[in-house]
């Protein structure tokens, strides 16, 4: 973030309740702003029965927002939350893929909804992502955090290019640590509190009681895919993703799960701690969306055909080194330059460049 980006303008900060938005507003604070602030209500239908840490989500964020004088208004975005983020990770799960509600989330409702309620008000949305951007050529591009392990650039690679020209990341270029100083010594109300775990609204609720909640059970068959030969059975596909090891249940293992079987309700499974069929050297990515370009102006390293870039399939601390072989515009075959373990349909792929710098964008994982 620089001063030009902020310079007399009208800012707003999504306070989540949590210290990484909190230290943004005093980063805000310290340079001389009053912005508005603004709680996102996202939380379930029946908070007292799912048991949802909204309610001191939003105590916290009155707290800090009043301790630096700024105006908290509560933005409900419930409806738009139901009927769209819910909707796609219900859409996916019962298709057999692995969706991140956590992505959608961002694009949709922190970036999407809140624009069209308030956002058109204010010409700089801050929120306590972990994440940088920087300008070049007139283009504002995504730029992963120094802090490996809490960068979210893979959960803001499905923004639109409007969104990331509206959005800036007060705390991005700092480390974990240094956020936790700075909330202790400014006695931040939540400057102990620990970071969220899963999905953004789901506070304590579990993610399978999420889903059992809306699709129900469905049993299956559990099948060794090497012998053929049934293993135990399942309560239903939704409840487990390509990759997955622990929390399956089942004697003689360990066991992963290697693939799925929709129509005929199979979920297949193979031995080992280490089973070949658990990886993959290449699949295939769709609806590649790109947070900064165009398919008019390609960026930088991705303008020849079969381009090496690192890339992500889950949020973790490393890069992979890759390279893209285009299929079709916004579709691509992604070539490891090693296996990868436990590649999920549904997934999203994010791709940066070869220094795992800028981040171009993600696309759907599907399996070649």
């Amino acid at each position: 973030m620089t001063a030009d980006e902020i310079n007399n303008k009208r800012v707003a900060v999504l306070l989540s309740g949590g210290v990484d938005s909190s230290v943004v507003l005093y980063e805000l604070f310290r340079q001389g702003l009053h912005p508005d602030c603004f709680y996102i209500k996202i939380g379930p239908e029946e908070e007292t029965e799912w048991d949802c840490s909204s309610e001191e989500d939003l105590e916290m964020a009155t707290a800090v927002a009043r301790k630096y004088g700024c105006r908290l208004d509560v933005i409900d975005c419930h409806r738009e939350y139901w009927e769209n983020v819910t909707r796609y990770t219900m859409d996916k799960v019962r298709a057999g893929l692995t969706p991140n509600p956590d992505v959608m989330c961002n694009q949709l409702i922190k970036f999407g909804a809140f624009e069209e309620k308030m956002g058109h008000d204010y010409d700089i949305t801050a929120t306590g992502h972990y994440a940088q951007t920087e300008w070049h050529d007139g283009r504002k591009w995504l730029v992963a955090a120094p802090d490996p392990v809490k960068d979210q650039t893979d959960f803001l690679a499905q923004l639109h290019p409007w969104q990331l020209r509206k959005a800036v990341f007060p705390i991005g270029h700092m480390m974990k640590d240094e956020v936790r100083r700075i909330a202790l010594e400014e006695h931040l109300v939540n400057a102990n509190r620990k970071d969220s775990q899963g999905i953004c609204f789901l506070g304590k609720i579990n993610y399978n009681e999420y889903l059992r909640r809306y699709l129900g059970e469905q049993p299956g068959d559990v099948v060794e895919q090497d012998t053929g030969r049934i293993i135990g059975h399942h309560r239903g596909l939704w409840f487990h993703t390509i990759g997955q090891r622990k929390g399956l249940g089942f004697g003689g293992g360990p066991w992963f799960v290697v693939d799925k079987d929709v129509a005929g309700n199979i979920l297949y499974v193979a031995h080992g701690y280490d089973p070949k069929t658990a990886y993959c050297s290449e699949f295939r990515v769709i609806d590649f969306h790109e947070v900064t370009w165009s398919e008019l102006t390609a960026p930088d390293g991705l303008k020849e055909y079969g381009a090496e870039v690192t890339f992500k399939i889950r949020h973790t601390p490393g890069y992979l080194p890759g390279r893209i072989e285009w299929t079709a515009p916004g579709e691509f075959i992604m070539h490891a330059s090693a296996p990868i373990h436990g590649v999920a349909p549904g997934q999203f792929c994010v791709v940066y460049d070869r220094q795992h710098h800028r981040c171009f964008g993600s696309g759907e994982i599907r399996i070649i």
